[in-house]
């Protein structure tokens, strides 16, 4: 399953049923786990570990060295989680000293061609990141959010699950759970109405709904209202609320 043509250093670590093709390069403090795919011409770099099931497409760079001038050569690692498809020509960076050392990318991901993952990003589980979608050093995405293509965003944005963010916008604050934003800058257009609907029950999207209107439309002191929705009963409206509590970069709302 392994290709003679491909470059493995002494010391990486390879599970079983594990597919390398040709003219892949992978450094020897690379971990890939059983039922991994990487395709011809990728490059592993550093130390990388890639979870069981993860499919790496060609000439995808994962690994290597971040894009950080404060970066002087520490010891900094790439951790890819379980069955995540990581399409042609991504970059995904490692962390930095200054980030914990760590980037990090869940289960069941989808990062379509060129997108860029780098220093010290999270990412969570089940996202969707489309062609070209870009994130800055230090982002942090949550669970079931879709990035749409050629979208960047700004380094210490946080995003929120089941999040979307539209096509060709510029995130530059942090965009809550279960919202749409869109445009450049982009701003909160609603609900993530499509999104939210595969997962989650109607009364617990009329509540999100209700939690919506309260902070974001009615023109009442958002911190105020979002301490008030804290008390909610429903655990959804709590992490909306919370989210914007503890939001650092602000919500673009206005």
């Amino acid at each position: 399953m392994i290709s003679p043509q491909a470059i493995i250093e002494e010391g990486a670590k390879i599970g079983k049923n594990v597919r390398i093709d040709a003219h892949v390069f992978v450094s020897k403090d690379a971990v890939i786990e059983d039922g991994c795919h990487i395709a011809y011409g990728a490059a592993i770099y550093g130390k990388t570990f890639i979870g069981e099931g993860t499919r790496i497409f060609s000439y995808a760079v994962v690994g290597s060295i971040p894009q950080d001038l404060k970066y002087k050569g520490e010891d900094v690692e790439l951790l890819i989680g379980r069955y995540n498809i990581i399409r042609e020509f991504t970059l995904l960076n490692p962390g930095t000293q200054g980030g914990g050392g760590k980037t990090s990318i869940g289960d069941h991901n989808l990062l379509m061609g060129y997108v860029h993952v780098a220093h010290d990003c999270r990412i969570g589980n089940h996202c969707i990141l489309a062609n070209a979608a870009t994130l800055a050093g230090h982002v942090e995405i949550g669970d079931f959010v879709v990035i749409g293509g050629m979208t960047p965003i700004h380094q210490f944005v946080k995003i929120g699950d089941y999040a979307m963010i539209a096509g060709a916008s510029a995130v530059s604050q942090d965009i809550p759970p279960y919202c749409l934003a869109e445009g450049n800058r982009a701003k909160l257009r609603g609900l993530n109405l499509t999104g939210i609907r595969r997962r989650l029950g109607s009364e617990v999207i009329d509540e999100l709904k209700k939690a919506y209107k309260v902070l974001f439309v009615s023109g009442g002191p958002l911190q105020q209202n979002a301490q008030q929705l804290l008390q909610s009963p429903n655990e959804h409206v709590r992490k909306l609320a919370r989210f914007v509590v503890e939001t650092k970069r602000g919500i673009p709302y206005r």
